[in-house]
């Protein structure tokens, strides 16, 4: 049986299979003809994300915002001040003195660092228990992956590594959309698909009628995020320029792509590059400082994603 059947026949039963999503807008429906109408995006109901994540985004790239303005956004919500703050003090960002406030977490760590934790929990939040599927939670660990890879690239360079972090751990927040809306379905894809990156692209339109990097320009659009975000999560995919330029959209490509390489794909049966062939495409200044080898570079983000996870 080809791959389509498969996903055909497992897309089948996962519509007669009850779900708590029942109350989103189907992405499609089946007219008599049999073939597939997929709803216009202005038409789609998305779970919200949750909003704290959003706005402290958004507020920590003012530069006049005040500290207490952050943090009393935060704290308007005890439970995702909770996770910020047991987050703030994981060993991924490895403090010298545990902070027992979310004010003193800003103090110590700064806004910019804040605004990432802050993403990352809200993107945990926002897939819930979709992350039962064992694809489902190795897309999560991609994307922290990315993000990880993304702050030590940028921390060799002259770009904020919390900006890079930042845009590593949305740049999938597409694929992040699309398995809140359909896990199930969306999951399968993700099990029994092969080939390289771009290439679920194509799987992805033929289930929802557009693809993760399209969703993702839409949410930057619909959440009013900031606009330089924009290429990271519609042009993650695309050929690295051959200008030279090196900018934050070039960055995520290599770290999403390092991450691959590393264990942590978005997809099991992901082509990856060998490692010595994207360390070959980094910047010398970045190449020079960053993991010499395969090895370090999975060891270093093992130990970040276990920190998260725990966190």
């Amino acid at each position: 049986m080809g791959a389509g059947s498969e996903l055909a026949n497992r897309f089948r039963a996962a519509q007669q299979t009850p779900s708590r999503f029942k109350e989103v807008a189907p992405l499609y429906s089946r007219p008599q003809d049999g073939k597939m109408d997929f709803l216009p995006w202005a038409h789609l109901r998305l779970p919200p994300f949750p909003q704290i994540a959003l706005r402290v985004l958004q507020l920590a790239r003012d530069e006049n915002v005040q500290l207490h303005e952050l943090c009393d956004l935060i704290s308007a919500d005890p439970a995702f001040a909770s996770e910020v703050l047991t987050v703030a003090n994981s060993v991924l960002y490895a403090p010298r003195y545990p902070s027992s406030s979310i004010l003193q977490a800003v103090a110590v760590l700064g806004s910019n660092t804040l605004q990432g934790m802050c993403i990352t929990v809200g993107i945990r939040a926002y897939l819930g228990k979709t992350m039962r599927f064992p694809a489902l939670r190795s897309l999560w660990r991609h994307n922290l992956a990315c993000a990880v890879v993304a702050g030590r690239l940028a921390s060799g360079g002259l770009m904020d590594k919390d900006v890079a972090y930042t845009a590593g751990i949305l740049h999938d927040i597409g694929r992040m959309a699309l398995a809140v809306i359909q896990p199930k379905e969306y999951g399968a894809l993700l099990e029994i698909h092969r080939g390289p990156a771009i290439s679920i692209l194509n799987g992805e339109r033929d289930l929802f009628g557009l693809d993760h990097c399209e969703t993702g320009r839409q949410l930057i659009g619909d959440w009013k995020l900031p606009d330089d975000f924009e290429p990271v999560v519609s042009a993650h995919h695309a050929l690295r320029r051959t200008d030279g330029a090196w900018d934050l959209a070039e960055l995520i490509k290599l770290s999403c792509q390092l991450a691959d390489a590393a264990g942590y794909p978005a997809f099991a049966g992901c082509g990856t590059i060998p490692f010595s062939t994207l360390l070959n495409e980094l910047p010398a200044r970045e190449r020079r400082l960053f993991f010499p080898d395969l090895a370090s570079l999975t060891a270093h983000l093992t130990e970040a994603v276990h920190a998260i996870e725990c966190a």
